[in-house]
């Protein structure tokens, strides 16, 4: 979502991420932060120098606020003299500070070695803990370039045409989309957009699009933001129901279900809905003898499992 849409809470906040990024990169232009940081540029310009100026602590005098710099396009920051000073932390305060910048070196395009990096390691040396041995932080994979081109889409409000791996159906399609923002949900990077061939917003994982093209016409983005869940099952969507072993409970985290129940030989009875056949298939086939189906929908094929497994077998012996 561009910053245009977000609340003055949120604006806020993406702007203060784009000061240490500014700081070690040494003068970048308006244009590289605004593509990264998904903020157009009209409203960069105006939030570094009349809002961002103006950060700082009591009583507010130059050496304790923010300085920013804009010369010919290009962006330096200076920060104040309050970030000199050593920063005291709790124990849990420091874990926490190091397992969120854990996360954010894992973002695609991160500097490994960059001031984040080095600071992490410092802070984790001070707690007896190592970034990467003893607490690692996974945000999922996105390759750089394409995360790239589509922030770019996403703030120019362009139209694209993707080549798209539907896990759920097991099929690969074209699809133009009308991109809103990109985003981050249990470990994968997703693009929020418009999809015009299922005439609703939909959810793209980045590691299943197999290609992206910018189209040159536009679209208007809308005005309110929007919030899409992975999965919404919906009522009409049949429902099946499992007996999962102990080592099984995790579907019941991992998925959207409509009840869990505790059984008392230690397994647990879940239903799910099922928007799709190949993903059951799927679900079963990876939990093996740790699931059993109690009762299924009549509408959804019986011995799901068996007959997915006898497919499988029948690839290899080909």
């Amino acid at each position: 979502m561009s910053a245009t849409r977000l609340s003055a809470g949120d604006r806020l906040e993406r702007l203060l991420s784009i000061v240490p990024w500014v700081v070690a990169n040494d003068g970048p232009t308006l244009a590289e932060i605004a593509a990264r940081f998904d903020y157009p540029e009209k409203n960069l310009l105006a939030d570094l120098t009349d809002v961002l100026f103006m950060v700082g602590t009591y009583p507010y005098t130059p050496d304790q606020l923010v300085e920013v710099v804009v010369d010919d396009d290009r962006v330096w920051i200076h920060y104040a003299e309050y970030f000199s000073r050593p920063l005291r932390l709790a124990p849990q305060e420091a874990l926490a500070l190091v397992a969120s910048s854990s996360g954010l070196l894992s973002v695609p395009g991160a500097d490994p070695d960059g001031p984040l990096a080095r600071g992490l390691a410092k802070l984790g040396a001070s707690l007896g803990v190592r970034p990467g041995d003893d607490l690692e932080v996974d945000l999922g994979r996105a390759p750089v370039d394409l995360l790239a081109r589509v922030r770019a889409a996403v703030a120019a409000s362009a139209r694209c045409e993707i080549d798209y791996y539907s896990y759920a159906r097991d099929e690969t399609t074209m699809r133009v989309v009308e991109p809103y923002r990109v985003t981050h949900n249990q470990g994968q990077w997703y693009l929020l957009a418009y999809c015009t061939a299922a005439e609703g917003e939909r959810l793209f994982r980045f590691d299943r699009i197999r290609s992206f093209t910018q189209l040159d016409s536009t679209f208007e983005p809308p005005a309110e933001e929007l919030h899409v869940s992975i999965f919404d099952p919906r009522p009409e969507d049949p429902r099946v129901t499992l007996l999962l072993d102990g080592s099984a409970t995790w579907v019941a985290e991992a998925f959207p279900v409509d009840s869990v129940e505790p059984l008392d030989d230690g397994r647990q009875r879940v239903v799910l809905a099922v928007s799709a056949t190949p993903w059951l298939e799927r679900l079963l086939l990876r939990l093996g003898a740790s699931a059993e189906v109690e009762s299924q929908d009549p509408r959804l094929p019986p011995d799901l499992a068996a007959s997915a497994a006898a497919r499988v077998l029948a690839r290899y012996q080909a």
